[in-house]
């Protein structure tokens, strides 16, 4: 596979783009308030979008049963090619009886607006608790991964979307790059390898760290954080996105990186969300990929590399994204430095290892991130809003 400036090919070989031209759109709209409709829910919503911009490539639509079954027992779609993540339409059975297949079905988001249109080929039932096992690797409700599972209808609908329009994101707009303005910028800048990196946490001096080494090695960054839905005890988007702003203007190098937003929602599904998030980086046109300690998990669901030693069960052609594997970065009270065990001659108790989680717990508490854990600007930042009675 041939890489560019523009990145690597997308996955399948083709940028899927399933938003509507303007002709199609009038005719769907002429059809509104005829078609069945059906109300999709924040994370399914952001599945219609990432879709419909190419996010998910080589996907279409709602996975139909053969590519369900054959992601969730083995990692690929029916054709061979692999993917980790079942991306589905799940509705009651009262929903569902009246839809034929062969139909067109309107799609609403949460608040009824009218936003794409289902092309329904195939309704089916599916096993929940099979799902959770193969895709959570636990039947526990506790995972939240799990338990979307658990609480959504007993069937899929599946079949191609279309999108009816692109809207500019309401919190964040000018970091709203789709996958094919994020190929052509990677273009413009001359970038022939670009890494991208997924958080869902604050930005602290572990990420930079392993950034930054990632930085040295490849032509730009990609600063991809998920605004999508998230846990509720997850640090709020707008709040992450400041604190890269902060990164950005103060610790790296401008016409180096690019910040822009993911718009998908968190599945936190550890090892195989590993996967999932490289292979919708590849779609962004990223050529590689971090993959750090424990990604997409959590509680202790996950060994602490699960997510790195699962890149080694797939062609590296068939992926066609390289992974960049980091270990558990940590500040170094000996060297005064980011190291990791692989470049620290250090002790574990001249080790300060803080995480994404334990930040929550410092702030809730009314206490400041120590200088070794996090930049005193970001964690200024972070603190004036866990302060905030408006926005804690």
């Amino acid at each position: 596979m041939s890489r560019h400036a523009q990145g690597i090919e997308a996955h399948g070989g083709q940028l899927i783009n399933r938003v509507v031209t303007p002709e199609q759109g009038q005719t769907f709209l002429a059809q509104a308030y005829t078609l069945p409709r059906v109300v999709l829910d924040e994370r399914t919503t952001s599945d219609l979008v990432m879709i419909a911009i190419g996010g998910f490539s080589p996907l279409t639509g709602f996975m139909e049963q053969a590519d369900y079954d054959s992601v969730v027992t083995s990692m690929y779609l029916s054709n061979g090619l692999p993917w980790s993540i079942p991306i589905t339409l799940s509705v009651s059975e009262a929903i569902a009886d009246p839809l034929q297949e062969g139909s067109l079905i309107r799609l609403d988001d949460p608040s009824g607006r009218f936003v794409g249109v289902l092309e329904l080929t195939q309704k089916f039932r599916y096993d929940k608790v099979k799902e959770a096992i193969n895709v959570y690797r636990t039947d526990e409700e506790k995972h939240p991964g799990v338990k979307v599972v658990y609480e959504q209808g007993a069937i899929n609908l599946a079949g191609p979307i279309w999108l009816l329009q692109r809207d500019p994101h309401p919190q964040f707009p000018t970091y709203q790059i789709d996958p094919a303005q994020s190929r052509a910028l990677f273009q413009e800048k001359g970038w022939n390898t670009i890494v991208g990196f997924q958080t869902r946490n604050p930005i602290h001096r572990a990420h930079e760290y392993i950034q930054k080494c990632a930085l040295e090695t490849v032509d730009g960054l990609f600063l991809h954080p998920l605004v999508g839905a998230t846990k509720s005890d997850d640090i709020p988007a707008d709040v992450r996105m400041r604190c890269y702003e902060i990164m950005l203007e103060h610790y790296f190098p401008t016409d180096r990186v690019i910040l822009a937003i993911n718009p998908a929602a968190m599945r936190y599904a550890g090892p195989r969300e590993a996967i999932f998030h490289a292979l919708v980086r590849k779609n962004y046109g990223c050529t590689h990929f971090i993959v750090g300690r424990d990604h997409a998990g959590v509680g202790d669901y996950y060994g602490t590399y699960d997510a790195q030693h699962i890149f080694d069960e797939f062609d590296p052609a068939a992926l066609g994204i390289t992974p960049m594997k980091f270990e558990h970065a940590f500040y170094c009270t000996r060297t005064q430095s980011m190291a990791t065990t692989k470049t620290s001659p250090s002790s574990p108790d001249e080790r300060v290892h803080l995480s994404g989680t334990k930040v929550r717990e410092l702030l809730r508490r009314g206490e400041l991130p120590p200088p070794e854990f996090s930049r005193p600007e970001v964690a200024a930042e972070l603190a004036r809003v866990m302060r905030s009675p408006v926005e804690a």
